[in-house]
């Protein structure tokens, strides 16, 4: 079985991005290295081949993996990389509590909530790289259900539903003083309004939680 042929990765060119929250009106600056990030969210049927299970609510090969949680796309990381033959990204922490990031890991990981949205943006200014119904799958023209990859616009870099169709785990912690644990969302979904998919729309959720509108995609870092 080889993944690698089921699954593009797109080399993303370093940059600056400017993220914001719209509950506390901050917003901070991130300067990124290049690195690489699937050019869709991962599918049931490569989630299937690496770990042997179907999750999802909706069922189809090409589908996006949804009612997954930020848990199961960790692990995911993990197996696939171990697949390919990679060093894990995700390590255990000492004592047992949580996981650590190893920065310097070829391994498959969860995009960080900067490389999200500097994908998403591709070099343009707006906060869509195109109108909304030839990029997205979200409320308006979804019919309510998830749809397979790559049936919309992908961005100038060439990734496919960075906007609609499933949210997006990412790495960061949303707002630790507020939230605790709570993980970042990007993105939108197939049931969201317009002013859910944009460039720079956040949403958190539990990493524990599973949700028939939330997936991933995986990302890697680009060796030096």
């Amino acid at each position: 079985m080889d993944t690698r042929v089921v699954y593009e990765m797109i080399t993303v060119p370093s940059g600056r991005v400017t993220l914001s929250d719209r509950r506390t009106r901050r917003s901070w600056s991130v300067e990124l290295s290049p690195y690489l990030l699937g050019s869709s969210p991962v599918t049931q049927a490569l989630y299937a081949r690496v770990t042997g299970e179907r999750p999802s609510t909706a069922d189809g090969d090409e589908l996006p993996v949804e009612g997954v949680s930020w848990w199961d796309a960790v692990r995911f990381c993990n197996a696939l990389s171990r697949h390919e033959g990679l060093t894990p990204a995700y390590l255990p922490r000492a004592g047992g509590e949580g996981i650590e990031w190893d920065t310097g890991a070829d391994g498959y990981r969860l995009p960080t909530e900067a490389e999200w949205e500097h994908g998403c943006r591709a070099g343009t200014p707006g906060p869509r790289y195109a109108p909304l119904d030839e990029i997205a799958w979200y409320r308006d023209d979804s019919r309510e259900r998830v749809h397979d990859m790559g049936g919309k616009r992908p961005d100038p870099w060439g990734l496919h539903d960075m906007l609609g169709n499933v949210w997006d785990w990412c790495w960061d912690l949303y707002d630790p003083e507020a939230y605790g644990t709570y993980r970042v969302l990007r993105g939108g979904g197939w049931f969201d309004e317009h002013w859910s998919c944009r460039a720079s729309a956040r949403r958190r959720s539990h990493p524990s939680h599973q949700v028939d509108d939330v997936g991933f995609r995986v990302a890697r870092s680009v060796p030096r």
